[in-house]
């Protein structure tokens, strides 16, 4: 695996709050996806999503032994919070916050680049599958 990684991360809920998912796409440096994963959430909040996507994606990277990571991160809120410009105003937001700080220090660099919503199409793609392939059992 590579020693480092381009990760695209982006949760999203329909309803805010409702259902929810995430989705994270793993490419190398050369931009060859490395994998792919999606997951359900149940009810929670756009931001929420969206920083259980940027936990999920750093344990998946610490379990494929990345070293170094450049997350990409299509939500400015997110994106301005992880690098320490706006503050964490929501208390629900607080504790995935600390989490994602946290698993920060597991890699040797971690960089955070908000990227425009056309650029992280793959992750997005990722998020409607999984809330799709959920909304047809119930």
């Amino acid at each position: 695996m590579a020693d480092k990684a381009i990760i695209y991360t982006d949760g999203g809920s329909r309803g805010n709050p409702g259902p929810g998912a995430l989705g994270v796409v793993i490419a190398d440096e050369s931009g060859k996806i490395l994998k792919e994963y999606s997951h359900y959430l149940g009810e929670v909040t756009n931001n929420q999503a969206e920083y259980e996507g940027v936990i999920f994606a750093l344990q998946k990277a610490k379990q494929l032994r990345i070293k170094e990571v450049e997350l990409r991160v299509d939500s400015e809120l997110i994106g301005r919070q992880l690098l320490g410009k706006y503050k964490i105003k929501d208390p629900d937001l607080q504790p995935l916050f600390l989490k994602a700080w946290n698993l920060r220090l597991d890699y040797e660099k971690v960089e955070i680049k908000i990227i425009r919503r056309e650029q992280n199409k793959a992750a997005d793609k990722l998020v409607n599958k999984e809330l799709d392939s959920k909304s047809k059992l119930f």
